[in-house]
């Protein structure tokens, strides 16, 4: 025997169906919105680096703050100044002097060795007599490098030209030429001195550098 439904028992049962869609829908909106991701998971920047995290700027230069990057350069006669004085002490008939030259220049420089001297005069700088010898007492330490303003010096002996006597033809000079080691150019210092013109007769004795 087969049951009849009615129309009103179908709507009703439509209706209890809808009924209950709605209410999950509704209870799927109402669901707090950080339970849609891990809890305590860290939230970050746009620009993909923790939020909180000290950025740092990059210059790409790879060289340190503040440095000149200046190379030192073989010392010449035009980045120089020089003059004498006297360094005291010395036998009798000689003149123990410093001759110091200084960087006026803007860069460093570098000398190694013995300067080398001869007295000059005639009011022309022509040389007078032997250039100076090397001390070998007095060889080079090794590369002396001058900063901008810095001095080196060497140890110049003088023989008075009146111990030579006979042997020797005086004549004043004006002062002196000096060569920095390897340089070809020549600084003019003055120093009033006696010469003698013979090459044969040395009155001039020069150390090598070292820093003053």
């Amino acid at each position: 025997m087969a049951f009849m439904i009615s129309p009103r028992i179908r709507v009703l049962t439509s209706i209890s169906a809808l009924s209950v869609t709605a209410v999950l829908a509704l209870a799927a909106c109402s669901q707090p919105a950080s339970e849609a991701s891990p809890s305590g998971s860290p939230a970050s920047s746009a620009s993909g680096s923790p939020s909180g995290s000290p950025q740092t700027s990059q210059t790409g230069t790879g060289q340190t703050p503040g440095s000149t990057g200046a190379v030192a350069v073989q010392c010449t006669a035009g980045m120089l100044s020089g003059s004498t004085d006297s360094a005291g002490g010395g036998a009798a008939g000689h003149l123990e002097m410093r001759l110091l030259v200084k960087n006026t220049s803007n860069q460093p420089c570098f000398m190694d060795g013995y300067p080398g001297v001869s007295l000059v005069g005639k009011g022309n700088g022509t040389q007078l007599g032997a250039a100076a010898e090397r001390n070998p007492a007095q060889p080079s330490a090794g590369q002396v490098t001058l900063a901008p303003g810095a001095s080196a010096q060497a140890a110049l002996r003088y023989t008075q030209a009146g111990n030579y006597q006979s042997a020797c033809s005086q004549t004043a000079a004006d002062g002196l030429r000096v060569y920095p080691p390897g340089a070809t150019d020549a600084l003019y210092i003055p120093q009033p001195l006696t010469a003698c013109t013979e090459d044969s007769v040395v009155l001039l004795q020069i150390g090598a550098f070292s820093a003053a």
